[in-house]
């Protein structure tokens, strides 16, 4: 058995948003804790949900290939993660992190990501109940479905905030 095989991993959504930032350090640090490496998943929509939403107008704009949206994805996941990993070396002795990309719907792909994780960590908005309700949750969606323990990291509040 490899050293990664034996070794946990915290699974972490990232979507370029301030709340993944945030989920992505608390990520970091539940890892060195744990004595894990940190996975960070980034979901997109694949060209299939895309075509399903081009209607009208919006039908006549050209419609990105699967290997595009992809590589766009492990771009601005792989720049968040260099970003915060180089922002926190000199706080603590920061993990192995890995970038991934799938194609899919964020909660049910992190869900997924996260089946064989010691945590699955997801940031949150904070849109409040009914936002939340109306619009959908992937911290929801994660937290009813994932089979490892799930932290959803709220953006912290701001000085003059209510």
């Amino acid at each position: 058995m490899s050293e990664d095989a034996t070794r946990g991993v915290v699974v972490c959504g990232v979507d370029g948003s301030a709340g993944s930032r945030y989920a992505l350090q608390e990520a970091i640090r539940s890892a060195v804790r744990r004595g894990a490496r940190v996975q960070a998943v980034a979901v997109y929509e694949p060209p299939e949900m895309w075509a399903a939403m081009s209607w009208g107008a919006v039908g006549d704009l050209p419609i990105p290939d699967d290997a595009t949206l992809r590589g766009k994805a492990l771009e601005m996941a792989q720049g968040l993660v260099d970003e915060v990993t180089q922002a926190m070396a000199p706080e603590l002795t920061v993990p192995e992190v890995a970038v991934e990309a799938r194609p899919g719907r964020p909660s049910e792909e992190l869900v997924a990501a996260a089946r064989d994780a010691d945590e699955l960590v997801v940031g949150h908005r904070g849109r409040g109940a009914f936002g939340s309700l109306v619009l959908g949750s992937v911290g929801l969606g994660c937290v009813l479905h994932a089979t490892c323990p799930v932290t959803v990291v709220p953006e912290p509040a701001t000085a003059g905030a209510v």
